[in-house]
């Protein structure tokens, strides 16, 4: 990728991307800019490509065709997988697992001045977590996984942030507490938030604007034209910079 954007506004930029697994074709022909400071959720059904997308965008993924422009190189950004990336068997503490978040800053495994772990216990705490720091990460439920991988993410301080469905596994209460982390970083702190939901009640409660990725084709979309019953809600008022972008 690389290591630059194409303009002043654009952070992540899509030109003519089509990406594959083997032979098959799983995401065809995209083009998006993306300015600094969006909250983009993308959606669509299980298996339409929405992971393979943000994946690519990551670097995690090379594209058969097109390029992807980020500033990655120089700032990561915060990555929450879903929580079974993690491997149950890896004896790690949830407090260690929010330090990850870290490596950025101080590499893996060193010790951190104070502030730095204050920051780690502050999200642990945010999050619901503070008394569960020094437990096994595979001992915690699928919520609690969760919320850990989404604090590891925030005590990395990145400016952009990209999610995996990153309230899958939470009751109705956690997960909207996570979306109002989410809008908070992003109204108050201008973060870029970009996050994969599969479930049209999470859509209903996020800002209008969406990514639509419907078999490997990549739209973008105001909520009410996809949704047409989408109630009106004062939580709906995040950062609403425009989004490029199409086939």
């Amino acid at each position: 990728m690389t290591p630059t954007t194409s303009n002043k506004d654009a952070i992540i930029t899509c030109r003519n991307v089509s990406i594959a697994y083997g032979r098959q074709e799983v995401i065809h022909d995209v083009s998006l800019e993306i300015p600094r400071g969006s909250f983009l959720p993308f959606v669509g059904p299980n298996g339409a490509g929405k992971t393979t997308l943000l994946r690519a965008i990551l670097g995690l993924i090379r594209p058969r065709r097109g390029e992807i422009i980020t500033p990655f190189g120089t700032s990561p950004p915060g990555y929450v997988p879903q929580h079974r990336t993690i491997d149950p068997l890896y004896p790690v503490s949830v407090r260690q697992i929010a330090a990850m978040g870290l490596y950025p800053k101080l590499g893996w495994w060193r010790r951190g001045p104070k502030k730095l772990r204050l920051t780690v216990q502050k999200a642990l705490e945010e999050f619901g977590l503070g008394d569960h720091a020094n437990k096994i990460f595979s001992e915690l439920s699928g919520g609690m996984k969760q919320k850990a991988m989404l604090a590891r993410a925030f005590v990395s301080g990145a400016d952009v942030f990209i999610m995996d469905e990153p309230t899958s596994q939470l009751d109705e209460k956690s997960e909207k507490e996570v979306f109002a982390h989410l809008l908070r970083l992003n109204r108050d702190e201008g973060k870029t938030v970009l996050m994969a939901v599969h479930g049209m009640h999470e859509v209903l409660e996020l800002p209008a604007r969406i990514c639509l990725v419907e078999h490997g084709r990549v739209r973008l979309a105001e909520t009410s034209d996809v949704f047409p019953a989408r109630p009106a809600s004062p939580g709906n008022t995040a950062n609403d910079n425009s989004v490029k972008g199409g086939r």
